[in-house]
């Protein structure tokens, strides 16, 4: 193996690892492309529930709010150098419960999570 080989080797290598983590974990998906956004098979993965939850709390902490997390409406995921997670969730605030979206983006090797964005979702007629 040449010297050029085995770097182009070490570069992929670890976004592989990445990719086939995040897809066992995901439910073993096939056809996940690097930036597509696919949906969440499974709302109740311990997982996607501990990045939900995390997203109540971080944005608490942010925004001085008081929401508790109540449930996962819907979710995709999009492989980047990570994965973001984009949910839509329900959470009470006082009495009234709202819907959010949020983005978190994990590198679970790094031990590194962030939330990108957390926006309330107005309702529209028939919802």
């Amino acid at each position: 193996m040449t010297l050029k080989s085995h770097s182009i080797l070490l570069i992929i290598l670890p976004i592989l690892v990445a990719s086939i983590e995040v897809s066992a974990a995901l439910g073993g998906r096939k056809g996940d492309l690097v930036g597509s956004w696919r949906p969440i098979e499974n709302l109740n993965d311990p997982i996607v529930q501990e990045i939900a939850k995390y997203a109540v709390e971080e944005h608490n902490k942010q925004a001085k709010t008081n929401l508790r997390f109540l449930s996962v409406v819907s979710g995709e995921t999009q492989v980047v150098a990570g994965t973001n997670y984009r949910l839509v969730i329900s959470a009470k605030d006082g009495a009234a419960v709202h819907k959010y979206q949020t983005v978190v983006w994990e590198k679970p090797w790094e031990n590194f999570r962030k939330l990108t964005s957390f926006e309330e979702l107005k309702a529209f007629a028939g919802d």
